[in-house]
């Protein structure tokens, strides 16, 4: 479903990433690890379209996405990937539900439904009673919920995560853990993940070691 071959990015003189290849199937969950500096955070950016490799090719469905650039690219990313963060990145001002519907709205899609859908998937996390509720008013573990909503709104190809739990509690995160499995049980959503956390890593279906810029296993 994803596939990248030899991707090659500098950093001015610095290498950070020294031809990696990787392939991820439909429905799987891969946890990309390693130590800082490894370029974990660097690939899952080119990945998702959010930095330019300096060398390779980055095909999503039947999209190569590497050649896409300005609107065609933002728009492609708009609706075929939704991204988690280790900081939630909500938009203080808005509600929960709003900040759901924001990616969709963007995407031109009728109100009405945005709304219903971004209601749905609040329910579905467990937030049928935080709807109008803004950032500041939720947990931590819940507005990585929201966060993790908002990236489904749009129904993307592929979540990517970047330290989804690394600024939550050892009980949020283990719930944000399962909430990963269960949405792929439930809707065969994909997942790529840049973690440290080992109990996160061993819960997916296959984990990729990084290591000065390369996949070694």
């Amino acid at each position: 479903m994803l596939t990248a071959t030899n991707i090659i990015k500098n950093y001015g003189i610095l290498p950070v990433l020294k031809g990696v290849d990787i392939h991820i199937n439909k429905g799987e969950i891969i946890s990309i690890v390693g130590s800082s500096g490894a370029g974990k955070s660097t690939l899952l950016h080119i990945l998702g379209t959010l930095d330019k490799a300096d060398k390779g090719t980055v095909t999503l469905g039947e999209q190569r996405i590497d050649d896409l650039t300005g609107r065609k690219l933002a728009a492609f990313r708009n609706k075929n990937i939704g991204f988690v963060f280790q900081f939630h990145h909500l938009l203080p001002e808005f509600t929960a539900l709003e900040n759901v519907c924001i990616p969709a709205w963007i995407a031109g899609s009728k109100k009405k439904e945005i709304i219903s859908r971004a209601t749905k998937l609040l329910t579905t996390l467990g937030l049928e009673s935080r709807l109008e509720n803004k950032p500041q008013q939720l947990s931590g573990g819940e507005q990585q919920r929201v966060a993790v909503a908002r990236a489904l709104i749009n129904n993307p190809s592929i979540i990517m995560a970047d330290e989804p739990t690394g600024n939550l509690d050892s009980a949020n995160a283990k719930e944000l853990h399962q909430l990963f499995i269960d949405l792929r049980d439930q809707f065969n959503q994909t997942f790529l993940i840049v973690t440290h956390n080992e109990e996160l890593a061993q819960m997916s279906d296959r984990i990729l070691q990084m290591k000065d810029g390369r996949i070694i296993n």
